[in-house]
């Protein structure tokens, strides 16, 4: 599948597009910065984990509505509010950090914030892609936000390891409020319709179908159970271990955002092998993408010289984007327009509910056994769980239509 130039011919997609890329930059620049302010502020990975749980935890309390808030308004103004909070409270973060004032219990309760947000930011922007462009063009749509994801991920994750050497993490959070601010423009722009419905119900029955709709489908439940052990296992060890061990071993901020780039470069090279490759059983490929995923634990675990750690972050970027293209195309092709954010919400739900929990147990388990054999750890449960999801005759032969 070649890439088309008519996908930026809908305004729609275009105005979409510009939004996301422009705060994704900025959401690429903020977990360096985040992770550095920690630990020069209190030198704890314990704290850096707590900060990271404190902003994913909302997430988990409130997908399910926000879900079903974008089902039932039009999902780009959903997408503004959720920007401007998120955007004000890097803002804040940022100003109490350059002015010297910044207290861990801060960087908390401003996290909560931002998680909040987030959480009814992103069953709107999935779920609004299809009401951009034709079906015929989802995949390619797909590809391309996530392509413009990956590309602001390499500049962002390296622009953020430079600026917090060279100038602080107060200026690097900024820019990212900022960006925040800048992408609520160009969603604001958009105009689409709240997705029709037959008919007028309130917001707990919504939530009750859209759990009826999501354990009807064999396929979604088990990767969705698959993904709350992958993800607390790759970002507690990933996220609170990673820049531990860049601290220690590989060069600091600098290293730790070369290794985020360098991960964001496979997952761009997944994205642009995603314009022409269109497996015909989409989550059995999907699959195999994610058994590459626990390859750059291994690189920080071994522990492997720079070079190799980001080779290994390289590899493990193609197979976590060629599982995402394929899973948003697969629930695009499979759920009705109607309900698609609130099942959007049910998979953020399952995929993060333990989230939290990883994040805050990474840096007391490493304390306890050791930062290497928690990375080994992590390693072992992503393979396990997911060689388990490869029996499910469901994931197994789904196809496209």
């Amino acid at each position: 599948m070649k890439f088309s130039p008519v996908l930026f011919g809908q305004p729609q997609f275009r105005l979409l597009f510009l939004g996301r890329a422009v705060s994704f930059l900025g959401n690429a620049v903020a977990p360096v910065a985040l992770a550095f302010a920690v630990l020069d502020l209190t030198g704890s990975k314990s704290d850096l984990g707590l900060l990271l749980a404190a902003r994913s935890l909302p997430q988990v309390v409130f997908i399910l509505v926000g879900g079903a808030l974008a089902d039932r308004f039009p999902r780009h103004h959903v997408m503004v509010v959720s920007s401007i909070v998120s955007g004000s409270s890097q803002v804040a973060i940022a100003v109490l950090l350059l002015t010297h004032h910044a207290q861990l219990w801060h960087l908390i309760a401003l996290s909560v914030v931002n998680g909040v947000s987030t959480a009814f930011f992103f069953p709107a922007s999935s779920g609004v892609i299809p009401q951009t462009v034709p079906r015929e063009l989802l995949q390619q749509a797909n590809a391309v936000l996530r392509l413009a994801l990956n590309t602001s991920a390499i500049a962002g994750a390296a622009l953020g390891g430079i600026a917090v050497a060279a100038a602080g993490a107060g200026w690097a959070i900024a820019f990212d409020g900022a960006t925040f601010l800048l992408g609520a423009v160009f969603i604001g722009a958009m105009s689409v319709r709240a997705a029709e419905s037959d008919e007028v119900t309130t917001l707990l029955a919504e939530l009750r179908d859209g759990w009826k709709e999501f354990r009807g489908r064999t396929w979604l439940w088990a990767i969705v159970l698959q993904f709350s052990i992958v993800n607390a296992a790759q970002f507690g060890s990933m996220n609170v271990l990673g820049p531990v061990i860049a601290r220690a071993r590989l060069g600091g901020p600098a290293a730790w955002g070369a290794i985020l780039a360098a991960q964001a470069a496979g997952l761009l090279f997944g994205g642009l092998s995603a314009l022409r490759f269109r497996p015909r059983r989409m989550l059995l490929t999907a699959t195999f993408g994610i058994l590459l995923m626990p390859i750059v634990l291994v690189a920080l675990a071994l522990p492997a010289p720079l070079a190799v750690v980001l080779a290994a972050a390289l590899v493990a970027g193609v197979g976590i984007e060629t599982f995402g293209i394929l899973w948003d195309t697969t629930m695009q092709q499979e759920i009705p327009q109607e309900k698609l954010s609130r099942l959007y919400a049910y998979d953020m739900l399952g995929s993060i509910m333990f989230v939290p929990l990883g994040l805050a147990i990474a840096g007391p388990l490493a304390q306890a056994i050791g930062v290497r054999e928690t990375l080994w750890a992590a390693c072992a449960c992503i393979m396990a769980v997911s060689l388990a999801v490869l029996t499910v005759p469901d994931v197994r032969n789904l196809s496209r239509r």
